[in-house]
C-alpha cells in the first residue's frame, strides 16, 4: 500500500475499493510508562474520509495540539477506547496486555468493521481482515486519528491518578521513567499506579 509524509487515506481507499465500507484503525499507547494502564483507541471510517485536517502522528503534536484534536475527532468520528490494567500488565506482560486492549477498543465501536488497520502488529485471534502497517501512526490517517484519541484519554487518566497518588509527578511524566519518577520512586516506594513488572521497580525498589 503507498503512503506519503503524512498521514492519509490511501491504506483506507484500498479497502474501500475492495467493498470495505467501515474501516476501523486502532492504535494504543502507554506501552513504555511504569506507571498506568496501557491505553488503546479505534477509530471507524468510512468513503470517503472524514474532513478533520491536522491529523498526524499524536507524538508529532503539542499536548494543546493533541488536546483541541481530539475534541474535534471525537465529534466527527465514531470511536471506542479500550484499557489493559496495571494487574493485567503484570500478569500478561505488556506486550499482550497491549492487545488486549487494542481488540476491546475495536469490540467498542459502534458498528462492527469488516476489516482493521493496526500500528505495527497483527492482532491474534481477531476475526476481521487486518493490516498492520510499521509507523501506522505516522502514514495511516486512521491510526493517527485513534494514536491523539488515545493518548489524550491516558493523559487525562494519569492526571487523575495524579490526584490520587500525590508526590509521582504522574501528570508531568505520565508514567514515564524521568528523573523526576525515579526519584520519587525511591522516596515514597510504588504506589498501586505502578507496573511491578517492570524494572526499576522489579529490581531497585523494595
Amino acid at each position: 500500500m503507498p503512503h506519503g509524509c503524512t498521514p492519509d487515506f490511501a491504506y483506507e481507499q484500498q479497502l474501500w475499493e475492495r467493498g470495505h465500507y467501515w474501516v476501523a484503525g486502532v492504535d494504543e499507547v502507554g506501552r513504555g510508562p511504569l506507571a498506568g494502564p496501557v491505553l488503546a483507541a479505534a477509530v471507524l471510517i468510512h468513503p470517503p474520509g472524514a474532513d478533520v485536517p491536522g491529523v498526524a502522528d499524536s507524538k508529532q503534536l503539542t499536548p494543546l495540539a493533541r488536546e483541541r484534536l481530539a475534541v474535534i475527532l471525537a465529534e466527527h468520528l465514531p470511536y471506542a477506547l479500550g484499557e489493559a490494567s496495571v494487574e493485567e500488565i503484570d500478569q500478561l506482560g505488556i506486550a499482550v496486555a497491549s492487545r488486549l486492549a487494542m481488540v476491546r477498543a475495536l469490540t467498542g465501536l459502534p458498528h462492527q468493521p469488516t476489516a482493521v488497520l493496526v500500528d505495527g502488529f497483527r492482532l491474534p485471534d481477531l476475526p476481521l481482515e487486518q493490516h498492520p502497517i510499521v509507523d501506522g501512526d505516522a502514514r495511516c490517517w486512521s491510526i493517527a486519528a485513534a494514536s491523539v484519541l488515545a493518548k489524550v484519554a491516558r493523559d487525562r487518566l494519569m492526571d487523575d491518578l495524579d490526584q490520587r497518588y500525590p508526590g509521582y509527578g504522574f501528570a508531568r511524566h505520565k508514567g514515564y521513567a524521568t528523573a523526576e519518577h525515579r526519584a520519587a520512586l525511591t522516596r515514597l516506594g510504588p504506589c498501586p499506579a505502578h507496573r511491578r513488572s517492570f524494572a526499576p521497580l522489579r529490581t531497585e525498589v523494595p
